[in-house]
């Protein structure tokens, strides 16, 4: 819930707030909204598996952005498109952690719906003694 909440005040806030970012600078916030986007799957995905640590997914996100900022600029300086690099990296981690995730939602109702069938086979047994 606090997830949902976070997401519609962000969003709220970017539609509210009239801020442009400079054309020189668009390549570096591309990258680092794809490194954003991909640590929040990421995130989400270790919690659906109950595995997320603060610690991890803080330097993590820290981390790729700092990657893909320095990728960005080094490939401005060589003037080689580098930051494809990134966006193939975070892109396909993204689609990685989201099958991860669709995955997980759906045998976790399956997981649910097999126990409350055992669950109500048990309890129509034990009517019948």
């Amino acid at each position: 819930m606090l997830e949902l909440i976070g997401l519609l005040v962000g969003v709220l806030v970017g539609i509210l707030v009239p801020w442009t970012i400079p054309s020189q600078y668009s390549l570096y916030v591309a990258a680092g909204l794809l490194a954003a986007l991909d640590s929040a799957l990421g995130g989400y995905c270790a919690r659906l598996e109950k595995e997320f640590r603060l610690s991890v997914f803080l330097s993590g996100t820290i981390g790729n952005a700092a990657i893909a900022a320095f990728l960005t600029w080094l490939g401005q300086k060589l003037g080689i498109p580098l930051y494809l690099a990134a966006v193939v990296v975070f892109g396909t981690r993204m689609f990685q952690n989201f099958a991860k995730i669709r995955r997980e939602l759906l045998t976790s109702k399956q997981k649910r719906d097999t126990i409350n069938q055992l669950d109500i086979v048990s309890s129509h047994e034990e009517d019948q003694r």
